[in-house]
C-alpha cells in the first residue's frame, strides 16, 4: 500500500525562529541560469552519466523547475548524495521528455516538483495531472528500486508578488493550485508513489506563500529552502528508512 507523508510529520521537525544562514549557505544563481533549454538538457545529461558511472550510495535526485534548480547544495542533507536535475522554466511535458537521461542511474529516492510553469503558460489542469501520472509511471518502471516522491505545487504570494511575470501569476488563483494538489495526491497514491504535501508549510492563513519564505512571490528565499530541506530529510527518513 503506498505510503503518504502528511505535512504534520514534517512540521513537527521544523523549529522557529529559523537558523541564520552563513554567507556560504546563501543561494546564488550561478552560471546555469544563462543557459538555454537545450544547453541545460545537455549539461544535465552529462551530470547524470557521471553520477551513473560512480553509483553513489543514497543517491537522491531532484526533478523540477527553477525551484529545484536553485536549491542551495550547501544546505541539502549531507547524509545523502544529490543529483539536481532542475531546469529553469521547466514544464511537466518537458520533464517527461527528458526522464530517459536518468535511465542508467541507481537512485534510492526521486523528488519531483513540477506544474507551476504549466499554469503560468496556460496549460490545462488535466494535462498537468496526466503528465504527472506518466512521470511517476516512467520512473517506477525504470527505477523500481527507488522511492518516488511527488511534491505539491507551492502557492504564490498573491498581492505581494513582485516577480516579472506578476500578471500571469496572479491570474492563477491559489485555490486552483490546491485543487490540483488534491488530485495529485490521489494520483501518487494510485501509482505507488509518495505524496509530500509542502503547501501547508509555505502558506499563510489565507493560503498564500509566506512573504518571508520567498524573494519575489514565486521563488524561494534562503529561509524557504531551509523549510524544504527539512521536509526532504524527514520524508527520506520516514519512507526510505536510511
Amino acid at each position: 500500500m503506498p505510503l503518504n507523508v502528511q505535512p504534520t510529520a514534517v512540521i513537527n521537525e521544523l523549529s522557529y525562529p529559523l537558523p541564520e544562514l552563513t554567507s556560504e549557505q546563501t543561494p546564488e544563481l550561478g552560471p546555469r541560469h544563462h543557459l538555454n533549454y537545450r544547453q541545460w538538457v545537455s549539461l544535465l545529461s552529462r551530470e547524470a552519466q557521471a553520477v551513473a558511472s560512480q553509483n553513489p550510495e543514497n543517491l537522491t535526485i531532484l526533478l523540477g523547475d527553477s525551484l529545484s534548480l536553485w536549491f542551495p547544495s550547501q544546505i541539502l542533507p549531507s547524509e545523502l548524495n544529490f543529483l539536481n536535475q532542475g531546469i529553469s522554466g521547466e514544464t511537466s511535458a518537458g520533464l517527461l521528455r527528458r526522464l530517459e537521461l536518468l535511465d542508467q542511474t541507481q537512485p534510492s529516492a526521486i523528488f519531483v516538483m513540477v506544474g507551476i510553469n504549466d499554469l503560468i503558460r496556460g496549460v490545462k489542469s488535466e494535462t498537468i495531472l496526466a503528465n504527472q501520472r506518466l512521470i511517476i509511471r516512467y520512473l517506477r518502471r525504470v527505477h523500481p528500486q527507488a522511492t518516488i516522491i511527488l511534491q505539491s505545487i507551492l502557492p504564490h504570494s498573491e498581492a505581494s508578488v513582485t516577480w516579472e511575470g506578476r500578471e500571469r501569476l496572479l491570474s492563477i488563483p491559489n485555490s486552483r493550485i490546491r485543487k490540483i494538489n488534491q488530485r495529485s495526491q490521489k494520483i501518487a497514491q494510485t501509482e505507488g508513489a509518495i505524496y509530500l504535501d509542502l503547501y501547508p508549510l509555505f502558506a499563510d492563513a489565507n493560503g498564500a506563500l509566506l512573504t518571508e519564505l520567498t524573494t519575489d512571490g514565486l521563488h524561494l528565499s534562503p529561509e524557504g529552502y531551509l523549510i524544504w530541506r527539512n521536509a526532504i530529510r524527514v520524508t527520506y527518513q520516514v519512507v526510505v528508512g536510511k
